[in-house]
């Protein structure tokens, strides 16, 4: 048997060599050479992946299509975030922190699109079949249209997905997905991706839709190469704290409709389930006639979300003064009380400060600064925020507060429940009319906080 060729290719920058070394000559990163096959001087039947060719060019007029087919999957959030629903001969890749229901959505999708008559083949590589099974008939999975398989060997799966002609495969996980013909352990940057391209070649050829769900590294993105992200359709990160009840499932590439939407779910013990209302739920527990706390409309995706947005400064006990910021940028809220120390003369450097968007959600959007300012300066001057009141803007160096998008949007979700006043950017004032909302323009955070006192 001929010895298998292999060559160690710099994750970062493509570079490669016939032996390893710790550091690549090319892009001066560390620890980034890995093992690989060296495919091209090896035969067809030694890849995972068949060569060949399997059509000719076609003119656009000679290209049949059906119109735009998709399995339903009855969740509304879900559906919302996917442009409608999969589509045949799609592939997803499904990203989260370990225990935030990633596999809890899918067994409830897999539920759905079963009832409707869709033939699913759930495939897992960490859980047997009786643990398939056991969690299973916890989620009440009672369709016979579902087939379940713990399996990781690649080339048997693909056999098996030829053999069985379901309409939607899900892998549940992608890293723990094995093939012979690669030499690295399950896990590796070239088993990810051989695999993955396997699986992407049988989906666009047989018209099959898959679902990956993708570990997460410490950082939060899909462990593996940054290419795996390239090669699907569709990559979706499900976010929020596994200790709060909320969780947001966010769009980042999305071939077949907007990157620009969320899914709000809610975990209970009957599973995921989708949340109609996000900005009642998230200002149900709002206390009142307190001090440092605001309400803050934001934009998730390409809707108006009302979120709290709480503050505290203290006296610091130690030299260092401590900053601490969950639900937003860290180094955005250091750079606004920076700015409060320079453009308003208010002394930081003595005091610690904390910042807290309540509900488990991360915001990074720009027009939660004037808030940020405002909640800060609540908690350090010890005087409340009317209730009634919100606050949005961004927040620019010199102190001024600059225009921010989708300003009736953001009103008109606040009218809804109840707020009567904001406080808004000059620049958003003309031709704004939103009935029963009064608009209090300003331009710099001095006039804004002027008006809180």
């Amino acid at each position: 048997m001929a010895k298998k060729k292999s060559i160690f290719v710099c994750q970062n920058c493509g570079y490669d060599s016939p032996k390893w070394m710790g550091k690549c000559p090319e892009c001066d990163q560390w620890n980034t050479m890995v093992e690989e096959l060296d495919l091209a001087k090896m035969g067809s039947k030694e890849s995972t992946r068949e060569r060949g060719i399997y059509s000719r060019p076609k003119s656009l007029a000679e290209i049949t299509y059906t119109g735009d087919t998709r399995y339903p999957t009855l969740n509304e959030e879900f559906d919302r975030v996917l442009g409608g629903g999969i589509v045949p001969g799609g592939m997803i890749l499904l990203g989260g922190d370990p225990g935030i229901g990633k596999s809890t959505l899918l067994l409830q999708t897999t539920e759905a699109l079963g009832n409707q008559g869709y033939k699913i083949l759930y495939i897992s590589g960490e859980e047997s079949e009786q643990q398939l099974k056991m969690r299973g008939e916890r989620m009440h999975v009672k369709s016979e249209n579902i087939s379940f398989l713990s399996e990781i060997n690649i080339p048997y799966l693909l056999t098996i997905i030829l053999e069985e002609r379901p309409d939607i495969v899900i892998i549940d996980s992608i890293q723990t997905m094995y093939s012979p013909d690669i030499t690295s352990a399950p896990g590796s940057v070239s088993q990810i991706r051989e695999n993955t391209g396997a699986l992407m070649q049988l989906a666009k050829k047989d018209n099959i839709s898959m679902v990956l769900v993708g570990h997460v590294t410490k950082d939060g993105a899909i462990a593996g190469p940054r290419v795996l992200e390239h090669m699907v359709d569709t990559v979706l990160y499900f976010e929020g704290e596994k200790y709060h009840a909320y969780r947001v499932l966010r769009g980042v590439k999305n071939r077949f409709g907007s990157t620009n939407e969320i899914g709000i779910f809610e975990m209970t013990e009957n599973g995921l389930e989708s949340v109609a209302n996000p900005s009642e739920m998230m200002l149900d527990s709002r206390p009142k006639n307190t001090c440092g706390s605001v309400v803050v409309p934001c934009i998730e995706g390409t809707r108006p979300l009302l979120i709290e947005l709480q503050g505290l400064v203290s006296p610091t006990g130690f030299g260092n003064p401590r900053r601490m910021a969950t639900g937003m940028d860290y180094n955005r809220m250091v750079l606004l009380m920076a700015i409060m120390e320079k453009r308003l003369g208010i002394q930081m450097q003595s005091v610690d400060a904390y910042i807290n968007v309540v509900g488990g959600i991360k915001v990074d959007e720009p027009a939660l600064d004037l808030g940020v300012v405002a909640v800060l300066y609540s908690s350090l001057r010890d005087f409340q925020i009317p209730g009634d009141l919100m606050i949005l803007g961004e927040v620019g160096l010199t102190g001024e507060v600059r225009n921010i998008q989708h300003i009736e949007k953001r009103l008109i979700e606040g009218k809804k429940l109840g707020f009567k006043r904001c406080i808004i950017p000059k620049g958003n004032q003309k031709g704004l009319k939103v009935a029963g909302m009064a608009v209090l323009p300003v331009d710099n955070i001095r006039s804004a906080l002027d008006i809180l006192l």
